[in-house]
């Protein structure tokens, strides 16, 4: 996490009003984590209410990456399509235990076996794949390579994210992100309209998202075999978002 950073006052959006109006927006999208808390303090001396809606962003480097990898296979019919699939994804598991990866760390993934697609074409065809997750992310060109080598020939996606010990320190940057950008817009708007902001009359929040990253994984591209150089896959951060509504008393 020694990139983490609050980013500036991204996507602010306003609804403010002066003079007793109130209203609230949120949206979201990936992975939400969404909770709504409110907290109110009427003000009875209150001349009126700002109401302002924010978003917060922070992000880290991530710590956690899913690699799909798996085996397909071709035949003259579905039993022998089976038996080419059991024989690669014994040998992916039996890699899997070598390189040290825990079995609760590696989830069946699809499993497909249907005649072989193509009006030229007999025969069946089917692949089995795996989820393998890595708390050590700069492990993932490693997990490729020893994959491809025991036979792998569908190497997807990785996926890279966030722990959910991490997960839940960020969620709480995200909303203290969010709420300086409201605070920040709120003083403004006062400003403008020459009133004092006296307390906060209540907070919403709302659509707090983990924005995961993804990247294909080309098994041609791999290395580590014939001296080739190892794969490197690289990711940019992970960001964790929120937004906020809150009201503001103000005076005259």
């Amino acid at each position: 996490m020694d990139r983490r950073r609050f980013l500036a006052a991204s996507s602010i959006g306003l609804a403010a009003a002066v003079a007793g109006c109130t209203g609230s927006a949120t949206e979201g999208d990936d992975d939400p984590e969404s909770g709504s808390t409110t907290d109110s303090n009427t003000n009875d001396d209150a001349d009126g209410e700002i109401t302002v809606s924010a978003d917060g962003e922070v992000e880290a480097e991530p710590d956690q990456a899913t690699v799909d990898v798996g085996v397909t296979a071709t035949g003259e019919s579905a039993d022998a399509v089976t038996d080419e699939l059991a024989s690669g994804a014994e040998r992916l598991r039996e890699t899997f235990d070598d390189l040290g990866i825990p079995d609760e760390n590696v989830e069946e993934g699809r499993y497909r076996v249907h005649p072989a697609r193509g009006r030229e074409t007999d025969g069946f065809e089917g692949s089995h794949s795996f989820d393998v997750t890595l708390s050590d992310v700069d492990r993932v060109g490693e997990v490729i390579d020893a994959a491809i080598e025991a036979g792998a020939d569908d190497v997807g996606r990785v996926r890279f994210t966030l722990q959910e010990e991490t997960r839940s320190t960020l969620r709480e940057d995200a909303i203290d992100a969010a709420l300086a950008n409201a605070d920040a817009e709120a003083a403004h708007i006062a400003d403008n309209r020459e009133v004092e902001i006296t307390g906060t009359a209540a907070v919403t929040t709302g659509d707090v998202q983990v924005h995961t990253v993804r990247t294909e994984a080309s098994d041609d591209a791999a290395g580590g075999a014939g001296g080739a150089p190892p794969t490197e896959i690289d990711a940019d951060p992970v960001s964790v978002t929120a937004s906020v509504t809150v009201t503001y008393d103000f005076e005259e």
